[in-house]
């Protein structure tokens, strides 16, 4: 079973929701914790944790991979997140048990290669989740998004200058959602390269606290 660091409710009670934060490639949930302190105060009974991806990342010490990054090939890149997706759906069902919630109290928030996971499992998980907020990321497998459970609300943020996952994917990304009946809110930081800035983090919690309920 995959874990990483939480962060408990700001207003010291049980969690009234849950944020599962998805780290990328080479990074660990240590990195994508940092997240919570531009949120915490939006979102006071929202629980967030951060689990570090099934597999080490090699040449990253410390760090971790949903799948390994052998490839470019498109199909490499779903068999990939295919692999993962049990792993974390196992995860996703361990914390809202543990913390008394439902899917309607859950959102996913991916920077990367975690946005992938986070566009692949939300859609797929039977029970519809609160939403899911995908930075600097990509859909890992756009052709298996007819077959989608539910369709849950998207925020994708993006810098335009992003010389890892290029403005165009997101594009796509955003394409594809919306072609297969998903509501997508979209945003592109100008002179931003694979990163997060201020206004995506703005963004991001009136996304969270929105379809939270907070």
């Amino acid at each position: 079973m995959i874990d990483g660091p939480r962060v408990a409710p700001a207003h010291g009670g049980a969690a009234s929701s849950l944020v599962v934060l998805l780290h990328g490639y080479g990074s660990n949930g240590e990195d994508l914790i940092g997240l919570v302190p531009y949120w915490r105060d939006l979102l006071p009974g929202t629980a967030f944790v951060a689990p570090n991806a099934p597999e080490p990342c090699p040449g990253a010490p410390g760090g971790y991979q949903w799948w390994g990054l052998t490839s470019v090939d498109p199909r490499s890149r779903a068999d990939g997140a295919a692999r993962a997706a049990p792993v974390l759906d196992a995860f996703i069902d361990a914390e809202l048990a543990r913390a008394g919630l439902t899917e309607a109290n859950l959102a996913l928030v991916g920077f990367s290669q975690g946005t992938m996971m986070a566009l692949h499992v939300g859609p797929r998980r039977r029970t519809q989740l609160a939403g899911v907020v995908g930075y600097s990321g990509m859909l890992a497998d756009e052709a298996a998004l007819a077959a989608a459970e539910t369709h849950p609300p998207i925020l994708l943020v993006h810098g335009d200058e992003d010389p890892v996952i290029p403005v165009a994917a997101f594009l796509q990304a955003e394409a594809g959602l919306t072609a297969n009946g998903f509501a997508v809110e979209t945003h592109v930081s100008r002179r931003l390269g694979h990163s997060i800035d201020l206004p995506g983090l703005q963004l991001g919690g009136r996304f969270l606290t929105r379809v939270l309920g907070a």
